[in-house]
């Protein structure tokens, strides 16, 4: 059965809004819409918390991955670069504290090295100055060839050294040494003995001293032949060496007068010649 036509009724108009009421309703689709999104700052978080549930030990890659599910794909991928940024850097310091211990192992080596070498050098310095120390001293060579007669120039050309059998002798004229007619010492002759007296410290063996005179006759008080004047000549040279640190128990003085001319008397120059003082160094006996 037809029902009547009933009047159309009009929609209901909706309630305005208030302020207040459109508040409440943005804070109540606020949480959803914060899950619909990431932020850069949750995607962090994120990865935080993905590296903070991998095992300890566990490989990078492991790590890498667990934080890489967990993010959005571009969140991920900086996670992944910032990692391998940090691996790098830590392989760089490591690198560099290598190169420095292996620069330290060669110091060590070089200085090594160099300390074997001064100390054998020093080694053969005191073997070197313990052979000079205990080493004999060396003898004058003493040649049986006939005498040679050389001036040495240490000494001066006023002294005259012979090498003969096993006696040295140095010869000096008494016109050097003494004045004529007299036995004492001049200052030239002083002088001239003082540069003898290193060479006879040095020397162990005995000093004789040879007193020589020409053949002219001397007739004085105090020398009344040329005995007297060849043997007082040689006693002052005894004397000043004795006086300057020689040991007497190695002097003598002998006066041979006239006896052993080296030279004519006939001539001034064969005179001057044969007047002379003559220290000779002897060979010890055996």
């Amino acid at each position: 059965m037809a029902l009547p036509n009933e009047p159309d009724v009009p929609a209901p108009t909706p309630a305005p809004v208030r302020p207040a009421d459109a508040e409440l309703v943005a804070q109540a689709e606020a949480p959803a819409a914060a899950t619909a999104e990431v932020s850069p700052e949750s995607a962090d978080t994120a990865a935080v918390r993905a590296a903070g549930k991998a095992k300890p030990g566990a490989a990078p890659a492991r790590a890498a991955l667990a934080a890489r599910k967990a993010l959005p794909a571009g969140a991920a991928a900086a996670l992944l670069d910032a990692v391998a940024d940090d691996e790098g850097e830590s392989e760089g310091w490591l690198i560099t504290y290598l190169d420095m211990i292996t620069l330290l192992l060669v110091m060590m080596v070089v200085m090594l090295a160099f300390a074997g070498k001064f100390e054998g050098v020093g080694e053969a310095s005191e073997a070197l100055a313990r052979q000079s120390g205990t080493a004999a001293p060396v003898e004058l060579p003493l040649p049986t060839t006939p005498p040679e007669t050389m001036a040495v120039p240490d000494l001066g050309e006023d002294i005259e050294v012979l090498v003969k059998d096993k006696r040295i002798s140095f010869r000096i004229s008494s016109e050097i040494l003494f004045e004529s007619g007299q036995a004492d010492l001049s200052l030239g002759g002083l002088t001239l003995l003082r540069r003898l007296l290193p060479v006879l410290r040095e020397s162990p063996h005995p000093i004789a001293v040879h007193g020589h005179t020409d053949a002219v006759p001397i007739r004085s008080a105090r020398f009344p032949s040329n005995w007297e004047l060849s043997g007082a000549r040689a006693g002052s040279v005894v004397r000043y060496f004795e006086a300057n640190g020689i040991d007497k128990q190695r002097l003598r003085a002998v006066g041979f007068a006239d006896t052993r001319p080296l030279a004519d008397n006939a001539s001034a120059e064969g005179r001057a010649s044969n007047r002379r003082v003559e220290l000779v160094l002897e060979q010890p006996a055996d």
